[in-house]
């Protein structure tokens, strides 16, 4: 039986902590995401949509609006502010979920920061009965969709035109998914790749 209200609390482990947003973490996460590689491949509406300082901290609370859905502020070891990541499209009746709008500061790209994250979200929606968890990218963004295959989530397909860029072209989503069938081999391999990195 699915959980019809998914808790929204702070997840720690792995040597990150994800802790659901606040406006006092718009600093942070100004300092961290506001630079135009990280816009590069795609978030935010891809590189058009490039913001730094002042004008990304007045933009993100309409891109990631507060109260919108279980967004995740992550921080390091040392607290510091190094990402975000988003639940969304919650529905229970089809034990579904989507974890997306994700997005680390450069530094932490390729480090054991995303299988930690991806790890403690996809443990948190499966502990609650979920059944299936998508995960999308652009599929111009190659860097994000080899992270999500890292994962062990499989290719589903591309929803065409899915949604629009800053630059006002559009998109096609490659789409992923894991399933709690799935999820013990994924959860232990996410589990090896952490005991080693």
């Amino acid at each position: 039986m699915v959980a019809l209200d998914l808790p929204y609390v702070a997840l720690e482990g792995h040597g990150v902590r994800l802790e659901p947003y606040e406006p006092a973490h718009l600093p942070g996460l100004t300092a961290a995401l506001g630079r135009p590689e990280v816009f590069a491949g795609g978030w935010g509406g891809g590189p058009a949509g490039a913001r730094a300082g002042d004008d990304f901290a007045a933009w993100l609370p309409t891109y990631l609006p507060i109260g919108r859905a279980h967004v995740h502020v992550v921080r390091d070891a040392d607290r510091t502010i190094i990402g975000t990541s988003t639940i969304l499209d919650l529905t229970p009746a089809a034990e579904s979920a989507h974890i997306g709008y994700t997005a680390y500061a450069p530094e932490v790209w390729g480090s054991f920061v995303n299988p930690a994250c991806k790890l403690m979200l996809l443990g948190h929606l499966f502990d609650h009965g979920y059944g299936r968890v998508k995960l999308q990218a652009d599929v111009l963004n190659a860097r994000s969709r080899a992270g999500i295959e890292k994962l062990g989530a499989q290719f589903e397909g591309i929803a065409r035109r899915d949604a629009q860029r800053a630059d006002g072209s559009w998109r096609d989503a490659a789409v992923y998914a894991i399933t709690v069938d799935e999820w013990p081999d994924v959860r232990g391999e996410l589990e090896r790749r952490l005991s080693v990195g």
